[in-house]
C-alpha cells in the first residue's frame, strides 16, 4: 500500500510539476502577445510608418484654404503651383535626407552614440556646416514650427464652430489649447504609428467630402470665377501653396524615427502624389462651385451646407489637426528638453512637465491672430521658403562643394540625375526662385493682406469671419 500511495504521491508531484510550467509558458505568451500588439500600435520606423507621417503632416488644415487660395490664383495656376511646389518641396525633402545620412555616417566614425539622442535639423546644419549655420537653422525652424503649432489651434477653433457656434472661436481655442496641451505625454515620433494611419485616412475622407460635396451642391447662383485680378492676392495664394508643400519641417525627426533612415530618400515624393490627389480635386471643386465667394471664406467649410457628412468632416479634421499640432511640437518639445538638460532621461512625466512651457505662447499667439488662412501665406513666405527651400539646398552645395567631399560622399547623386553639376544647378535655380518669388513677392503680398487682416478684425478678434449659423439641410 505504500508504494502504492507513493506512486500516486509521486504521480500528482510530476503533475503538478507539469502544470506549472503550462501555467508559466501560457502567462509569458499572453504577455509577448500584448507586447507585440503594443508595439504594432505604438513602436513605427518602418518606410510606411515614414510614408504615412510625411503624408499626414502635409495635409492638414491646408485642404480647407486651398480653395481660398484657388480664389485668389485661378483654376489654372492653382493646379500648377501644387504640382511645381509638390515636386520642389520632394527635392529639398530628398536633399535633407542626404544631409541627415552624411551628418549621421560621420558621428558614427567617430563612435557618437545616438541611443538616447533624437538627432535634429539644427544639429545636422551644425555638424556639416559650423556654429553659425546651426543657428540660423534653428531660428527659422523653431519659428516656423511655432507658427505651424498656432495655425493647428486656430484651425480648431474655427472649424468646431462650425458645428457649435454657441460658443465664440475665441473661447474655443481656449478649450482646444488646453486639449492639445496633452502631446506632451508623446515621447517621439516613434510612436504616432496609430495617430499617422489615422490621420491620413481622416484628411482623405475631408478631402473627397469636399469634392463630392461640391459637385452635389453645384455652383451658386451667379458664380463668378475672376481670379486671378490682384498682384497681391495672387502671390498670397502662392505662398500658400508654398506653405502647403513645405511640410518637411520635421523630415530630420521623421528619419531619425525609422529603424533604418537610409530609405527615407524617395519617401517624400510618394507622399507628395497621394497628397495631390487629395488637394487638386477638393480645391478646384469648391473653386468651381464656389467662386469668387471664397476671397471672404478661408474656410472652406464655411460655404458648404451643414448636414452630418459635414459634421463627420469637421469632428475627423479636428482629430487630425490634433495629430498635426503634436507633430509640429515635438520637435521643439525636443529643442527645450536640450536646452533644459532633460533629454536623455527616462522619466516621461518628467519630459512632460518640462515640455508644458512651450505650449503656453503657442496658445498665446493663436488667440492673438485668430485668421488662419492669411497666416498660412505670411508662414509661407517667411519663413518656409527658408527652412524648407533655401536653406536645404545652400547646405547641399556648401557641404559637397570640395572634390573630396564629393569623392567621400555617403550618398551619391540620384539615378535621375547622376552629375554633381546639375545638381547644383538645380538647388542654385531653387534658391533664386524662392528668394525672388517666394519670399519677395510672396512675403511683400501676404504681410500686405495679413497687416489688412489685423485692420479689419483687429487683433484679440472674438469671432473672426463668422456669419449667421447655416440652417440644417436633413
Amino acid at each position: 500500500m505504500v508504494p502504492q500511495k507513493q506512486g500516486e504521491s509521486a504521480i500528482v508531484s510530476l503533475g503538478a510539476n507539469e502544470t506549472e510550467p503550462d501555467e508559466q509558458r501560457g502567462e509569458e505568451r499572453v504577455d509577448q502577445s500584448m507586447s507585440s500588439f503594443k508595439s504594432f500600435l505604438w513602436h513605427g520606423g518602418s518606410v510606411y510608418d515614414a510614408w504615412f507621417s510625411c503624408a499626414s503632416n502635409q495635409v492638414a488644415q491646408v485642404l480647407l484654404t486651398l480653395p481660398y487660395s484657388f480664389s485668389q490664383l485661378g483654376m489654372l495656376s492653382g493646379v500648377l503651383f501644387q504640382v511645381f511646389y509638390g515636386l520642389m518641396g520632394s527635392w529639398t525633402a530628398y536633399l535633407i535626407s542626404v544631409l541627415y545620412v552624411e551628418y549621421r555616417t560621420r558621428k558614427e566614425r567617430e563612435n557618437f552614440s545616438f541611443k538616447n539622442h533624437v538627432i535634429q535639423w539644427f544639429e545636422v546644419l551644425d555638424g556639416l556646416l559650423g556654429p553659425y549655420w546651426k543657428a540660423v537653422g534653428l531660428a527659422f525652424n523653431c519659428t516656423f514650427l511655432l507658427f505651424g503649432s498656432v495655425i493647428q489651434l486656430i484651425a480648431c477653433a474655427s472649424n468646431i464652430y462650425y458645428i457649435n457656434d454657441k460658443l465664440d472661436k475665441r473661447t474655443w481655442t481656449y478649450i482646444f489649447g488646453a486639449c492639445c496641451a496633452t502631446t506632451v505625454f508623446i515621447p517621439s515620433f516613434h510612436n504616432y504609428r496609430i495617430w499617422s494611419f489615422l490621420g491620413l485616412g481622416m484628411t482623405t475622407y475631408t478631402a473627397w467630402y469636399l469634392t463630392i460635396a461640391s459637385f452635389v451642391h453645384g455652383q451658386v447662383e451667379g458664380v463668378t470665377h475672376s481670379g486671378p485680378t490682384k498682384l497681391v492676392l495672387y502671390f498670397t495664394g502662392a505662398t500658400n501653396i508654398l506653405y502647403t508643400f513645405g511640410g518637411h519641417a520635421v523630415t530630420v525627426e521623421i528619419m531619425h524615427a525609422m529603424w533604418k533612415p537610409q530609405k527615407f530618400k524617395y519617401i517624400y515624393l510618394f507622399a507628395t502624389f497621394y497628397v495631390f490627389t487629395l488637394t487638386i480635386p477638393s480645391a478646384s471643386a469648391v473653386y468651381w462651385a464656389f467662386g469668387d465667394q471664397l476671397l471672404n471664406h478661408s474656410n472652406a467649410f464655411s460655404l458648404l451646407p451643414r448636414n452630418r457628412f459635414r459634421d463627420a468632416a469637421v469632428i475627423l479634421m479636428l482629430i487630425h489637426q490634433f495629430i498635426t499640432f503634436g507633430f509640429a511640437c515635438t520637435p521643439l518639445y525636443f529643442v527645450w528638453e536640450k536646452v533644459v538638460g532633460v533629454h536623455d532621461t527616462k522619466s516621461m512625466c518628467l519630459r512632460a512637465l518640462v515640455r508644458l512651457p512651450v505650449v503656453i505662447p503657442i496658445w498665446f499667439l493663436a488667440i492673438i491672430f485668430p485668421f488662419f488662412g492669411p497666416i498660412n501665406s505670411a508662414v509661407g513666405a517667411l519663413l518656409v521658403s527658408f527652412t524648407v527651400y533655401i536653406i536645404p539646398a545652400l547646405a547641399h552645395m556648401l557641404t559637397y562643394r570640395t572634390a573630396s567631399a564629393r569623392r567621400n560622399a555617403a550618398e551619391k547623386p540620384p539615378f535621375f540625375l547622376p552629375s554633381w553639376t546639375a545638381m547644383y544647378m538645380v538647388n542654385a535655380f531653387i534658391v533664386v526662385w524662392v528668394f525672388v518669388v517666394g519670399f519677395g513677392f510672396g512675403g511683400w503680398a501676404s504681410m500686405t493682406n495679413f497687416i489688412k487682416q489685423v485692420d479689419t478684425f483687429g487683433l484679440f478678434a472674438k469671432c473672426y469671419q463668422c456669419k449667421p449659423p447655416t440652417p440644417v439641410h436633413h
